[in-house]
């Protein structure tokens, strides 16, 4: 004798689906506790990377070639990476020093990298291009496709998996950046403050690093390799052009274009400064109310999906159940 069926809603078991969604509750409370006691401080992997430019930079003025030597640290997977890619010709000087420059963008400072972001472009289509190529020509899995969307999913797979570490970069670029337009403002007013104080341009980027660094690591940190380059490279203007490229903002080429010209010229610092800290401002402010402008557009599918229908549900539920009962007291 089978056991009584469970109460069902719209064709689905309740007692099932409150299982599964306990079960992924229970999953989704044990990941927050791995969270909540795995958390890392932020400021030790940033303090580290800074010594080491630190280090890098002391070792290219005064250090002997034995101690360069150990400073500069080797990577065998790369180096093996390296040569796979030279003896096959891949390797060109114009795709490592570009793909250098994103990852610098990206807040990846290990140049290692940049073999490994070529050397992925190279292997991860072989992989997954080929798998998907052959589950869809050499096994039954698609057989009920079409050739044409066959076609389709190959050669979409040759290409996202081509594509995937330029889209994975792209994406550190676009969010790094975000962050640190969200503080350049505050830290250019903070530059003003430190300038109209009389401390130096270099102690006045690491002062502003230290006083930002919790609230924007990302701005902190490119601040505080300023002021270490600064105080270590022989020509001050490198520092800042240095500054310029590793951040892919158009706000800090003109705060790096505002210092060249003040050390330069000798032009004041602080009312150039802060002219540039209100143009921010007013532009943060601006796309700020462009967002708040696009928003009647942007909740109508949502409205339309989720709480119109829910309306509907309310308003017409009980007129309908009334129908309902007169249609069958009537019959």
């Amino acid at each position: 004798m089978n056991p009584a069926a469970g109460p069902t809603l719209l064709g689905v078991d309740v007692y099932w689906v409150a299982t599964v969604l306990s079960g992924v509750a229970a999953f989704a409370v044990m990941i927050a506790i791995y969270a909540a006691t795995s958390v890392k401080d932020p400021m030790a992997k940033r303090v580290k990377a800074l010594n080491d430019r630190r280090e890098q930079l002391k070792a290219g003025i005064t250090a002997s070639t034995k101690r360069r030597a150990k400073l500069v640290q080797r990577n065998d997977t790369a180096d093996k990476m390296r040569s796979l890619l030279v003896s096959m010709q891949v390797l060109q000087d114009s795709q490592l020093k570009q793909a250098q420059l994103k990852l610098m963008q990206a807040g990846i400072r290990s140049k290692d990298w940049a073999v490994a972001v070529i050397f992925g472009r190279l292997v991860l289509p072989i992989v997954f291009g080929g798998t998907m190529l052959f589950l869809v020509y050499g096994t039954e899995m698609f057989a009920t496709y079409s050739p044409l969307k066959r076609y389709g999913i190959v050669a979409v797979s040759f290409i996202l998996s081509y594509k995937a570490p330029d889209i994975f970069l792209k994406n550190k670029i676009q969010k790094r950046s975000d962050a640190i337009r969200k503080g350049l403002p505050d830290a250019l007013d903070l530059l003003v403050i430190c300038a109209e104080a009389g401390l130096t341009v270099d102690a006045a980027f690491h002062r502003v690093s230290k006083e930002l660094g919790r609230a924007y690591p990302e701005l902190g940190d490119e601040f505080s390799l300023t002021a270490i380059e600064l105080g270590f490279l022989t020509e001050r203007r490198q520092a800042f052009e240095n500054l310029a490229t590793r951040v892919d903002l158009d706000a800090v080429k003109g705060v790096v274009t505002t210092m060249i010209q003040t050390e330069k010229y000798g032009t004041p610092l602080a009312s150039a400064l802060r002219v540039l800290s209100a143009e921010f401002r007013n532009e943060r402010m601006m796309r700020a109310e462009e967002k708040a402008a696009r928003l009647p557009a942007i909740m109508t599918v949502p409205l339309i999906l989720f709480i119109l229908p829910t309306l509907f549900v309310v308003i017409l539920g009980p007129a309908a159940c009334s129908i309902s009962d007169a249609f069958k007291s009537g019959v």
